[in-house]
């Protein structure tokens, strides 16, 4: 994987070039330590379970928030539920390769093949 986020369309993307990597890393970093399933919904919807509960979820809170900011195309939800906090990824048809890029770098990082 490149340095960049690969989830990314810089075009529409308004997050400065240099804060990019640090953002991925935040991203890596809650899929590495909480992810424990990826499933894919649809094209343009996936769902993400970590484990971590509220501590996780006010993480994730805070990372989609500003991954919203930038990339407002995508549509979160987070739900807590028996120590599990599930993320929903939503997105429209026309960036549905984003959300194929973010997944496939979510269950890499799950896997532990990327750090």
């Amino acid at each position: 994987m490149s340095d960049e986020l690969a989830w990314v369309d810089v075009q529409a993307c308004t997050l400065p070039t240099v804060e990019r990597p640090l953002r991925q890393a935040e991203f890596d970093a809650v899929f590495a330590d909480h992810l424990v399933e990826v499933t894919e919904q649809s094209a343009t919807g996936a769902a993400l379970r970590f484990t971590g509960g509220e501590d996780v979820s006010a993480t994730l809170a805070d990372l989609t928030a500003r991954e919203s900011q930038c990339c407002s195309f995508f549509e979160f939800e987070l739900t807590v539920n028996d120590g599990f906090v599930r993320l929903a990824v939503d997105v429209p048809p026309a960036h549905a390769d984003v959300l194929t890029a973010l997944v496939e770098r979510a269950r890499l990082m799950t896997a532990g093949d990327v750090r």
